[in-house]
């Protein structure tokens, strides 16, 4: 196993002291201590405590927004993107799962600066999700009475409470959790013709192998 980086053992210091003693409560000595680190290491590899907590939040969202993109280019309809695009973001939950944490107890205290560049970033997110779906109706493969904006805030309101409650060591793997939501969601917005094409077998897991 490749040993951790000086960076890497600073933010894996910080996501756990964020999450115990919440942001403003923390300071740069006790991000240090609990690294393992110095002062001029942790400013070598950071400008401040607020560059360190926009790193956290980048990491994940930058993450699902690649992954998102790679199977729009990657896969040739509308269901095929969307299907992989939901499995990638859940599936993000198990690598950052402490990142999700922090960002939703701290995201408030991002500066203007750092806050706009992770808006810009979530708000790319949305767009592509919208466009998927919109492109999916387009295409004559999702349900068009279903309004596109309700359907992709009703993905990321299922989805986004995983972290609450999901843990590593449960019943289910994640993998195991992210086909059971991409499921949910090709099940719901599929027209009747699409569900039963025999590529889309894959996305409904009464077809895989037991």
């Amino acid at each position: 196993m490749a040993k951790s980086t000086t960076k890497e053992r600073i933010i894996e210091a910080a996501l756990w002291l964020f999450q115990e003693h919440g942001f403003h409560a923390v300071t740069v000595d006790k991000i240090v201590q609990e690294s393992g680190t110095s002062k001029g290491s942790f400013y070598h590899n950071f400008k401040s405590k607020d560059e360190l907590l926009y790193t956290i939040h980048d990491s994940f969202i930058t993450y699902v927004l690649d992954k998102a993109y790679e199977a729009y280019e990657k896969f040739l309809t509308p269901a095929e993107r969307l299907y992989e695009t939901i499995k990638s973001f859940v599936m993000m939950f198990d690598m950052y799962r402490a990142h999700v944490t922090v960002f939703y107890q701290e995201s408030l205290y991002l500066s203007p600066e750092y806050f706009q560049a992770i808006k810009e970033k979530r708000d790319n997110y949305k767009k592509l999700m919208f466009k998927m779906i919109q492109e999916g109706i387009d295409q004559g493969e999702f349900r068009p009475e279903l309004p596109v904006p309700i359907t992709a805030m009703a993905i990321f309101g299922m989805t986004n409470w995983t972290y609450k409650w999901y843990k590593s060591e449960g019943t289910y793997t994640i993998q195991e959790i992210a086909e059971i939501y991409a499921d949910f969601v090709m099940s719901s917005i599929l027209t009747k013709e699409a569900q039963e094409k025999k590529e889309y077998q894959r996305f409904f897991l009464k077809n895989k192998k037991k």
